[in-house]
Order: C-alpha cells, then sequence, then structure tokens
C-alpha cells in the first residue's frame, strides 16, 4: 500500500515549506516529493484524526509585527496526491512554536513556543480552521545552566493516555508541568510539576501504551528518565536515567523519543552521534535496557516516526537533508537501514496520513 508523507523543515536553506512524498509499506520505498505548501519554517506537524487537515508551527519570532510565531491551518486536497490547501494562519502567542498536539476530537491545538516562554491553546472550527485562543499561558522560572536556562523553554506537549492531563517538557526550567484538560479544551490555571535533574534540559515526553509509564527525553544530557505514573493524580514518579549514547561520548544533544504502539520498545534519536538508540521497556517495572544505537546514515537526526504498519521507521536527517528508512525487527525491536532513501531539504518532521 502506498501512504501520503507530510514532512515539517527550516526554511532558512533551500526549503519552501512542508513537502509530501509518497511511501510503500511493501518496500519502504519513497518516491514523488513535491512542494505541498510554502511557509516559514514548519518545524513540527500535527494531522487531524479525520485525516482531512494538518496543522503546522511556523517557528518564526515575528508574525503581524509581533514577537511571536504563528501556526497554520490546511485542508488536505483530494486527489492532489500530497498538496495542502492553507484555512488559515494565527499567532502561536510565542516566539519559536516548536511543538504541537491536538486535544481529543480536535477541539483545540495547544502550542509549545521555544523562546516565548509561553504555552497556548487555540480553538479549532468545524470546517478546520483556527478560531479564539482559549489559552495563553506563561512559564517562569530558570534552571542550572546559564544563559541557556536562564528563562523557561517549553518544548513539546503531550496528553496522557486517558486525555486528563496535558504535560509540557520544559527544557529551560527542568520540569515537566503539568495542567488538566477541560471539557472545552482549555487548560487549568493551577499546574503541577515534576523537576528533573538540574542541567539535564527536558525536550520530548512519550507515555506507554499501558498507562502506567512516561518517558522524558533530556536533551543536555542525552539521556532518558522514566517514571512511574499514577493516573488519578497525574504524578510522575522517577524510577530510572539511562543515557541515550555510547559510554564516553559527550557530544551533541538527543531530538525525538518514540514508543512502538505494542508498548515493548522505545527509541530515540541523538543529534551529534547521528543515531537512533532502541531500547526494550520491561514490562513488569517500565525499566529500559538497550538494544542498540542504529546509525542514521546522515547529520542531525530530528524527528522520525513509525509507519501505519508498524514495520517501518523513517528518519529525518535535518542537516545531511535526507530521509533514511530504516526495517523493524518486529521480535527484538532492532533496526535495520534499508536502501531506501529519498533527499529533502532540512527535514525535521515526519507524519503519516
Amino acid at each position: 500500500m502506498k501512504r501520503t508523507v507530510f514532512l515539517g523543515t527550516y526554511t532558512k536553506g533551500e526549503s519552501k515549506g512542508i513537502y509530501s512524498c509518497r511511501f510503500d509499506d511493501a518496500t519502504g520505498a519513497l518516491t514523488d516529493l513535491r512542494l505541498a505548501a510554502e511557509t516559514p519554517s514548519p518545524s513540527f506537524l500535527a494531522l487531524h484524526p479525520n485525516g482531512k487537515f494538518l496543522y503546522a508551527v511556523n517557528e518564526t519570532d515575528n508574525y503581524g509585527g509581533e514577537t511571536s510565531g504563528a501556526v497554520t491551518a490546511y485542508r488536505i486536497a483530494d486527489g492532489e496526491g500530497g498538496v495542502l490547501k492553507k484555512l488559515n494562519t494565527v499567532s502561536s502567542h510565542g516566539a519559536h512554536p516548536c511543538h504541537l498536539v491536538l486535544t481529543p476530537g480536535a477541539k483545540t491545538v495547544i502550542i509549545a513556543n521555544y523562546t516565548g516562554s509561553t504555552v497556548a491553546t487555540i480553538e479549532i472550527k468545524a470546517d478546520g480552521s483556527l478560531g479564539r485562543t482559549l489559552n495563553r499561558i506563561e512559564h517562569k522560572g530558570s534552571s542550572l545552566l546559564k544563559p541557556r536556562q536562564a528563562d523557561p523553554h517549553p518544548h513539546a506537549v503531550n496528553l496522557d493516555p486517558a486525555n486528563r492531563f496535558v504535560f509540557i517538557s520544559d527544557l529551560g526550567m527542568d520540569q515537566i508541568v503539568r495542567y488538566e484538560l477541560e471539557e472545552n479544551g482549555r487548560l487549568s490555571k493551577s499546574p503541577g510539576s515534576t523537576r528533573v535533574d538540574p542541567g539535564t534540559g527536558p525536550r520530548h515526553f512519550a507515555f506507554h501504551p499501558g498507562a502506567n509509564f512516561g518517558y522524558v527525553l533530556n536533551e543536555i544530557t542525552r539521556t532518558i528518565t522514566a517514571f512511574r505514573y499514577n493516573a488519578a493524580s497525574g504524578e510522575l514518579t522517577g524510577i530510572q536515567t539511562i543515557s541515550t549514547v555510547p559510554e564516553g561520548w559527550a557530544r551533541g544533544s538527543t531530538a525525538e523519543i518514540f514508543i512502538h504502539p505494542n508498548g515493548r520498545f522505545l527509541y530515540s534519536s541523538n543529534r551529534g552521534h547521528d543515531s537512533i538508540a532502541c531500547f526494550n521497556i520491561h514490562q513488569g517495572c517500565g525499566k529500559l535496557s538497550l538494544i542498540e544505537i542504529e546509525k542514521t546514515g546522515g547529520r542531525t537526526p530530528r524527528n522520525f516516526n513509525l509507519d501505519p504498519s508498524g514495520r517501518w521507521i523513517i528518519a529525518a536527517n535535518q542537516s545531511s537533508g535526507d530521509l533514511q528508512v530504516f526495517s523493524l525487527n518486529q521480535k527484538t525491536g532492532a533496526l535495520e537501514p534499508t536502501a531506501a532513501h529519498l533527499e529533502i531539504p532540512a527535514p525535521v518532521c515526519v507524519v503519516f496520513l
């Protein structure tokens, strides 16, 4: 079966915006690259659950004359092979938005603004376009490493499996900030938080599908911290921290974390080491053990994603400007590079339609 894949990029160089290509889940081949929509630095994408709309952050610091980025809504054109039709663009209410997620029923979109120190919640209308702003919450705080952690840096938005709590990984504060999700799609105003070790820089987060465990990827220290999760209270309790790079490696940073839907395997990407670390998840306790660290065949791997069949992973190598396809061993969780490869300028996000 051939599927459409949408690709977010940075547009400081040759890229023009969001691209699309075709993926063959029988062979892993990537073909038919095209520009889907011209837009500035659409670094992270989110698909509407009905498959008809796509949303992109515009990771900039100037929108409408304000120090802010933006969010753009698109309709996925029928029968046009990965073409996007713009619906509208609104302010993200903070500079350099870097991550977004849709709430259940696609009522709202929640955005993390990295240098804006803010989290915003924006209404999604019935026609897929973006409407009113429901929340603009400013984080306040800092952590150990100055100047990098002198200010808050919200970096990712995650809902728990029950869709009751929203977790914001804040790299600048060394905290995972927790909000309650209200029925109207707004975030509660009284957050809780979980601290990680000073100077670790929590970047992205993933919940185990069994809802008992959560995992934060620490950008600065190139580690993953595993937590036991209390679904009733939303509390996270640390149980392990494990490296994502080989012993003795002290350069670079992490980027993305992903758990296979079977709940047995976890993957994370390493910039600098240019690899994906593969882990077993021990089902009883939630702790991780390393399977392997597989090179991505390019430079600066950012986001990567599993195809809907669960057999392939596509990694986006930002600095070398290419996508690399890996086959996934269903028994061991190990990755095997394939011959499938596609050149694209500055790719940073992979979304399957």
